[in-house]
């Protein structure tokens, strides 16, 4: 047997139930390979401890014979540095020779689901503790096994090894950084039995023998066992029994952050699959939010209370990368359902609302761009500038409610006559709103309606639309002139019914990119230039018929359309068109 530079792993239960023997196992234990291998072989052994001592308490449920009330449930970590010694303890079930020669090796064969079925009494199924899993992980971080014997004890030894990169793992504070990392929130205590020296004032009884020391020190060693895993997860408590003191300290962990939390949120789901976590929304959103390269680590996930991994991005979507959160379950397989944004109590608090629009409106657009199966949901609280409410943002949802009888659908960007009409708009201001509301199509059983295409049909009374008919009869002539003296620059040009003030406004085409989406995609580095083609349409001329200018150019169309003064009238038009449209001259 090798002793250097391996070093030994002791693997020892101390049965409080058992009468048959247990298998206590001893193996040498060295890392050849890499240290986080080695930190994940510790970290299942430790788990596997944990799962001796639920069993433990589940056999003691029917049998409370069996379990000797004077003794503890513990995990106990021993680093003997001198004699290269891990030795690793519990006070948990351990495992006959039969146990063995039936489970270990054995493929889909689960030892511990022949004892759940063994207690026939509905016990918690939450308990998987496959401990073939950790047993054999001991053994995993060499390349062979060189010795084994029926006698319990195996021996495991490598060729090359680094002795530095071993003998870390026999330092206190490289376990003690395990054990809080990956087991911090074990349901039983994990003690590491630590080595302190202190010096210790003496008084001199040989005071004539040496007179030149009254006092001297000396140097004692003492061992003591501490507990490395006092804090108990905050998610398996009961909510009304958490302050938000508590909910801001836990919010620290996950985040890293400053500052206290916006909001929270912390629920369980009991049924197929069963989990616990806390959402936290931070108060301001971080600079790369939108940067998607970068790993977030916003999610520490753990597996019956044993960490697993903190890089989930199938639990929540990238649009919600922002969250912060801590989520604990049963078994591996689940994703938080978006819908818990709905329950969020920050909806109801006005102030916290208005921070959280400001903060992170952007990421609940995206979320309607990338997530179609929960658009409709996203869209109650999508936040929007509107034309009677311009100094704040305001949700779908509370806007719908205010909207008059006669008005049919909901309109975006701006326009006079809507004003006149008291139909209120919404304001797209940001770049991704436009994305936002074009994949929506609709919201609350009425159209998402931009004014700034054509076809524009707005809410009118038969009076109303039989008046505006007779109208445009009496400009055929002077839209025929000005799609003459245009030429291929317009597509068409039509009365319009949309504006009050201006003389005139292009509009783009129902299926066409409108003016501003234009203007999005041609700062593009990396834009499709074939897709331009086809995308931006011609555009609509529309004259205002109660416009001056429109009625001048009207009637000098009846006198001399070949008078070169209405030419230089319906260029003026069209280039103060695109102007006050948005588009490019």
């Amino acid at each position: 047997m090798i002793l250097d530079p391996t070093v030994f792993l002791s693997l020892q239960r101390i049965d409080m139930m058992n009468s048959n023997p247990t298998l206590r196992s001893a193996g040498m234990f060295s890392n050849s390979r890499n240290v986080k291998f080695s930190t994940s072989i510790l970290n299942c052994l430790i788990s596997n401890s944990s799962d001796a001592l639920d069993k433990s308490g589940y056999t003691s449920l029917i049998d409370i014979s069996v379990l000797d009330l004077e003794k503890e449930f513990f995990n106990c970590i021993v680093p003997e540095k001198e004699n290269k010694v891990l030795t690793l303890r519990n006070s948990g079930v351990g495992r006959t020779k039969a146990d063995l020669i039936n489970n270990l090796g054995t493929i889909a064969k689960s030892g511990i689901k022949d004892f759940m079925e063994a207690l026939r009494s509905g016990a918690d199924i939450s308990m998987i503790a496959q401990f073939g899993v950790g047993f054999y992980s001991a053994y995993l971080v060499d390349e062979r096994v060189k010795e084994s014997a029926a006698g319990g004890t195996f021996t495991i030894t490598t060729g090359i090894v680094n002795p530095f990169v071993v003998l870390e793992y026999l330092e206190e504070k490289k376990i003690k950084d395990i054990v809080k990392k990956h087991s911090e929130f074990i349901s039983y205590p994990i003690q590491l039995a630590v080595t302190e020296e202190v010096e210790k004032e003496v008084e001199d009884d040989e005071v004539e023998a040496k007179a030149d020391e009254e006092n001297k020190t000396k140097i004692e060693e003492f061992g003591e066992d501490e507990e490395k895993n006092k804090t108990k997860p905050l998610w398996t408590r009961n909510l009304s029994d958490i302050t938000q003191e508590e909910y801001g300290a836990s919010y620290k962990f996950p985040s890293n952050d400053w500052e206290d939390h916006l909001a929270v949120k912390h629920f369980s789901v009991d049924g197929q699959l069963e989990f616990k976590a806390i959402l936290y929304v931070p108060k301001r959103a971080p600079f790369d939010v939108f940067e998607q390269m970068k790993k977030r680590n916003n999610v520490k996930l753990y597996v019956r209370h044993v960490f697993s991994m903190h890089d989930c991005t199938d639990i929540i979507p990238e649009y919600l990368n922002f969250v912060k959160s801590i989520v604990d379950s049963e078994d591996l397989p689940l994703n938080i359902s978006r819908e818990t944004l709905q329950q969020n109590k920050i909806l109801k608090d006005k102030d916290n609302c208005a921070k959280f629009y400001e903060a992170f409106g952007k990421n609940l657009k995206l979320g309607i761009h990338e997530d179609a199966q929960n658009r409709s949901k996203l869209a109650e609280f999508l936040p929007f500038y509107f034309t009677k409410s311009s100094e704040k943002q305001t949700s779908l949802k509370d806007y719908i409610t205010r909207l008059p009888e006669i008005q049919k659908s909901i309109y975006y960007l701006t326009g006079e006559s809507l004003s006149s009409k008291g139909f209120e708009v919404l304001l797209l201001v940001d770049p991704i709103d436009e994305y936002a509301v074009t994949q929506l199509k609709e919201f609350g059983g009425k159209k998402l309606v931009c004014v700034s295409k054509e076809r524009l049909e707005l809410e009118e009374t038969e009076e109303e639309e039989k008046e505006r008919e007779e109208e445009a009869k009496q400009f055929d002539d002077l839209c025929k002139a000005i799609k003459e003296s245009s030429g291929d620059k317009v597509e068409k040009v039509v009365i319009s019914n949309r504006i009050t003030g201006s003389p005139c406004v292009l509009v783009t085409g129902q299926l066409g990119w409108s003016s501003n989406m234009e203007h999005i995609l041609k700062a593009q580095a990396l834009r499709d230039s074939s897709m331009s083609s086809y995308m931006a349409f011609k555009k609509t001329l529309e004259p205002n018929p109660h416009s001056g200018i429109i009625k001048k150019a009207k009637r000098k169309v009846s006198e001399d359309m070949a008078d070169k003064s209405f030419w230089d009238l319906t260029y003026a038009l069209f280039k103060t068109a695109l102007v006050t449209s948005g588009l490019p001259l």
